[in-house]
């Protein structure tokens, strides 16, 4: 047990932390690496709802007591660990730049990069590190050998940033995008499925996948229409941002082509990193954004030649991996949904407000939208947060009308009280 307590306090790392004195710091990482070894002790849902155990584990993250944020989709902050980890390897750059950036940290990206491939469960040999999804997404759109006339399958509800690449490819060369248009939410697979294949012809050469909607949460069926593209010989291109390090998987599971996601967002990573994937016998046939002297090489390296940039945020990933897998992907994935789950079966006891997700698991995690009847929902994003101080974010986007409520870990029921608080009184007007 003392060994156990040990590695989680480094892992966890806040000794120091904060304005602290030494004696209180040291106390607090007692207390969160003992939540966190109970924590471990549990099955995932039995962990769901324990709120004493996730409280004290709260306390690895530095969050404002006076701002309720409950937009952690957008940009998840970092335990103590990380951001201590991005100025340790800051400070160090900073002694002696190409040095220790070129010949010290540098060298640290290929340990980072097999951490990251068992974390995914895939080969090394397939894992890029980058800034974020868009970047990643970039990557496959421009890098993936088309002609005119070849077509893409989307939906209208796909991440505007992936959306305005391919119709800025559809412009510049002539490819063309088929496009779905999804009515969220949905709890039915086959629903997406025959959407997908509907909308292709003989000539769909790419099928552009959200595993989970940024609008809702929705969560759509990746592993089955990447099976359906195969099947068809069309490319599978999945968008994770969102559901990377929150819904329990590995990329190995869905047998895709190309995946991208952000790790600053659900693994709690430093602002600006991000992964791709690209199945080994792609790689060679996929372009690189930033060439380098063999852009047809099938070395996955070959998308990382970016120039300088800081290597801080990129080395910290590491910690955020371990602070991850000290919860545990499964762990983590019930508590959010339990959260997700909790406010939304409260507010819900007033008939004015309407929920935009499912409340079934394999169809939503964190992510939850709501709305009011009778009042913009831009107005109850504005009254929560100028009335309540609760940060959340109206989405008014191609059939979604709503407001996005997404907590975290470090997120308690006692927050969402108020939370459920403020959306009551706001609709009983």
């Amino acid at each position: 047990m003392s060994s156990r307590r040990s590695f989680f306090q480094k892992s966890v790392g806040l000794a120091g932390a904060m304005s602290l004195t030494p004696f209180l710091s040291n106390a607090m990482a007692e207390d969160v690496s003992d939540a966190l070894l109970e924590l471990n002790k549990l099955s995932p849902i039995d962990a769901a709802n324990d709120e004493d155990l996730w409280a004290r584990m709260a306390q690895a993250y530095t969050v404002s007591p006076n701002i309720l944020n409950l937009n952690n989709g957008g940009v998840s902050p970092q335990p103590k660990v990380v951001q201590d980890a991005v100025d340790r390897y800051y400070h160090l750059s900073n002694e002696a730049p190409t040095y220790y950036m070129w010949q010290i940290l540098d060298k640290g990206r290929e340990p980072l990069r097999r951490k990251l491939a068992d974390l995914a469960g895939v080969s090394s040999e397939e894992i890029a590190i980058n800034r974020n999804t868009t970047e990643a997404l970039g990557t496959f759109t421009w890098g993936i050998d088309m002609q005119k006339g070849d077509e893409i399958v989307m939906t209208k509800q796909d991440y505007p940033n992936m959306i305005y690449a391919w119709k800025q490819r559809e412009i510049r060369e002539g490819v063309k995008i088929n496009w779905i248009n999804l009515n969220l939410p949905f709890d039915n697979d086959e629903i997406v499925l025959k959407s997908y294949i509907d909308a292709t012809t003989s000539k769909t050469k790419i099928w552009h996948i959200t595993h989970l909607m940024t609008w809702t949460g929705q969560i759509l069926p990746a592993a089955k229409l990447c099976a359906e593209a195969r099947k068809r010989g069309i490319i599978s291109i999945v968008d994770a941002a969102h559901s990377f390090a929150h819904v329990d998987y590995k990329i190995s599971d869905f047998n895709c082509d190309y995946f991208g996601t952000s790790l600053h967002k659900w693994l709690c990573a430093p602002f600006g990193t991000g992964m791709m994937y690209i199945k080994k016998d792609r790689i060679e046939k996929t372009w690189p954004i930033f060439p380098t002297d063999k852009p047809q090489s099938s070395d996955i390296k070959k998308f990382e030649a970016l120039g300088t940039r800081s290597f801080a945020p990129e080395q910290a990933i590491g910690q955020a991996i371990d602070f991850h897998n000290a919860i545990g992907g499964k762990r983590k994935q019930e508590r959010l949904h339990y959260l997700k789950s909790y406010w939304c079966n409260a507010v819900t006891k007033n008939p004015r407000v309407k929920l935009h997700i499912s409340l079934k698991p394999e169809y939503s995690c964190a992510l939850g939208t709501f709305s009011i009847d009778g009042i913009d929902v831009s107005d109850v994003a504005t009254k929560l947060m100028g009335e309540y101080q609760i940060h959340t974010v109206s989405i008014k986007w191609e059939n979604v009308n709503a407001v996005r409520v997404t907590p975290h870990v470090y997120t308690t029921t006692k927050d969402l009280d108020r939370f459920i608080d403020a959306v009551m009184k706001i609709a009983a007007f």
